[in-house]
């Protein structure tokens, strides 16, 4: 499954397996950015591997659409997707 801006992925590997966060930026092929918004800020995301997070079919439209068009997010956007997503 293809990484996309906004989609909202499970950690497998790591120190924060377990957690959701929700892809910011796609580098390349192998590595995203990502965000929870809480100990991941939206100032400071984590380079982390595909291979080592379990994709979800669901994307934060409004997060994704910010993101598209090179606005700023807030940790609180962030933080509220995930809540929606988590229940």
């Amino acid at each position: 499954m293809n990484a996309a801006v906004g989609q909202i992925v499970v950690s497998r590997a790591g120190r924060d397996a377990g957690r959701a966060f929700v892809i910011t930026r796609v580098i390349d092929d192998l590595y995203v950015e990502i965000c929870d918004g809480d100990l991941r800020r939206v100032e400071k995301p984590k380079k982390k591997k595909i291979k080592h997070l379990n994709m979800t079919d669901k994307i934060a439209e409004g997060l994704a659409e910010k993101l598209k068009n090179g606005d700023r997010i807030t940790n609180a956007e962030v933080r509220k997707a995930l809540v929606d997503f988590v229940s």
